[in-house]
């Protein structure tokens, strides 16, 4: 079942980091070459995130990112989470762009700055 509750949330997130980097690109069109993580549809076109690797084998150019997944189950109607987690990195300078799924949230911070993103938010789990 879904968290709603602010607390168990941020205590139960248990934040993952991918091994591999990300990237972000607007597709021009046509069926993929490689799986996306996730698509927007947008009126300039068709954002794609996925595996940076297989972007640029598709010949796709961008700034690597890394995925942190948050393990809660959270709500899609549940408040705070995200305010809390923004907060948090960016008391720490750290830009993040949220992906959210039914079943969990994904993080998506610069590549270089992934670890102290992750120390951040285990911080914040941990009270």
């Amino acid at each position: 079942m879904a968290e709603r509750d602010l607390g168990r949330m941020l205590r139960g997130m248990e934040p993952v980091l991918h091994a591999a980097p990300y990237g972000f690109a607007v597709w021009a069109g046509g069926v993929l070459p490689f799986a996306a993580f996730a698509t927007v549809a947008e009126a300039e076109g068709l954002t794609v995130v996925a595996l940076l690797a297989e972007m640029q084998a598709a010949g796709l150019g961008s700034d690597p990112w890394a995925r942190i997944s948050l393990t809660i189950h959270s709500d899609l109607g549940a408040v705070g989470l995200t305010v809390a987690f923004a907060t948090a990195l960016a008391a720490e300078r750290i830009s993040c762009n949220v992906i959210a799924g039914v079943h969990h949230d994904h993080l998506f911070v610069q590549w270089d700055r992934r670890d102290a993103a992750l120390r951040v938010l285990k911080a914040l789990a941990d009270g």
